[in-house]
């Protein structure tokens, strides 16, 4: 089975056993206490993980897990590579039921996003699978997507501000007094993918403060569906996948729209 499609399934299963979870006390039911990326650990997002590592397990997948809540899990002596696995992105909106947040499975060869070969983001609300393959394009379930190519009527400017300190938030701020059209939903990865379908035109996360996991599997979707994702320099985006690096990013659809909104950041 090709690694795409091992994730794939291993996403289709997360869909299953927790679609019906959302908005319920079973989702925060039980004290997991701070998982290895440092939230707070969920059932839902357990459950989750459980999904996915049961699953690796039965078919023999030889791997390192880098999980979000259980940390790193070797399944075998001789590892073909790592997944990077946020199993819930979004579980605030998962625990109160709104229905924005998703799956995030990732594939590397080596300790380097700049290794990743095989993604999927699954819309836990709906069940579509966006996945990558490097150098093979990306895609909607069964369908090629990429980002937005046309001069866009209204721009859609993504934001992460959650946590931002004031000095960010006043450097930011002329892109809110510019644009009325800017949005942040709450799970990067399915925002990431929402990029690539062509949704969002720029999307900008400046604090610092996410994870590798919770972009491992954006960084290829995007850059196999044609956009730009570069760091707080604007220059391409690397990364080890170390627990503790906390990274910027932001993705653009062309250069065009990149210098437009980053001139009116001081």
């Amino acid at each position: 089975m090709d690694i795409i499609e091992i994730l794939r399934s291993a996403s289709k299963l997360v869909y299953e056993n927790v679609k019906d979870l959302p908005g319920t006390e079973e989702a925060v039911a039980g004290d997991f206490g701070r998982g290895a990326g440092g939230d707070i650990s969920r059932n839902i997002d357990i459950i989750a993980e459980k999904t996915v590592v049961d699953y690796f397990k039965e078919i023999n997948f030889e791997c390192t897990v880098l999980g979000e809540e259980c940390g790193k899990v070797e399944l075998s002596s001789n590892p073909k590579g790592f997944v990077i696995m946020d199993a819930i992105d979004g579980s605030a909106n998962a625990v109160r039921g709104v229905p924005f947040f998703c799956c995030s499975l990732a594939f590397a060869t080596d300790d380097k996003l700049s290794s990743i070969t095989d993604a999927a983001i699954t819309n836990l609300s709906t069940g579509d699978i966006y996945w990558a393959s490097k150098e093979k394009g990306a895609f909607l379930n069964d369908k090629p997507i990429s980002v937005h190519k046309e001069k866009p009527l209204y721009k859609i400017v993504g934001i992460n501000s959650s946590g931002t300190s004031p000095e960010l938030l006043k450097r930011l701020s002329p892109i809110y007094e510019k644009h009325h059209h800017v949005r942040h939903f709450g799970a990067n990865a399915l925002e990431m993918a929402l990029f690539a379908q062509g949704l969002i035109d720029i999307f900008i996360d400046l604090r610092g403060k996410i994870r590798v996991q919770d972009i491992a599997a954006g960084y290829l979707l995007i850059k196999e569906a044609g956009g730009l994702i570069l760091d707080e320099n604007l220059e391409p985006l690397d990364s080890d996948l170390n627990y503790e690096t906390r990274l910027s990013f932001v993705a653009a659809t062309n250069k065009e729209i990149l210098s437009e909104i980053f001139s009116l950041i001081k």
